[in-house]
């Protein structure tokens, strides 16, 4: 026996909405951070681990372009001095720095998310409480001497 056949009225759909999901850079945020979370699941040593995630979020600045590669370069290096106890790491694809695994602030670079600038931001575990309102992110398009100042002076705020 044959199933019924359906109407064209019940076969066909026309969709007026449009999907407001996650987009094509969203999805792709979600499994770098699927691959990051096994690589940390793996055993070893705590230092070959740290040396892991280091060469890896080394590799992944490498992969930027000229711009954001440039200034990610520079947040590294001024975090690592600024405050060495933040373990360096990828989260969602991006380079970030964790204090107990747990991460205080990351460098997202422009084209990540097709941004007209690359964003330094900070987590809720960074030290930043300022009053009752502060901030949490900030906008790089280029890094001055002053930026350099300033943002070690947040850095180390932020990992106290």
């Amino acid at each position: 026996m044959t199933a019924p056949q359906k109407s064209t009225a019940e076969t066909t759909t026309t969709t007026t909405r449009t999907y407001e999901g996650f987009t094509d850079d969203e999805r792709e945020a979600m499994k770098e951070r699927a691959k990051e979370l096994k690589l940390s699941a793996r055993t070893g040593s705590r230092a070959a681990k740290a040396a892991q995630e280091e060469a890896a979020v080394l590799a992944k600045i490498a992969e930027m372009q000229d711009s954001d590669r440039a200034m990610a370069e520079r947040v590294h290096a001024i975090v690592r001095a600024s405050a060495p106890a933040l373990a360096p790491k990828l989260w969602y694809g991006m380079p970030s720095y964790a204090r107990d695994g747990k991460v205080v602030c990351f460098f997202q670079s422009a084209e990540k998310f097709k941004a007209r600038y690359a964003t330094l931001g900070f987590s809720d575990q960074a030290h930043l409480d300022e009053g009752a309102m502060w901030a949490t992110s900030f906008a790089l398009r280029e890094l001055t001497p002053a930026d350099e100042t300033r943002i070690a002076a947040l850095i180390g705020t932020a990992a106290r």
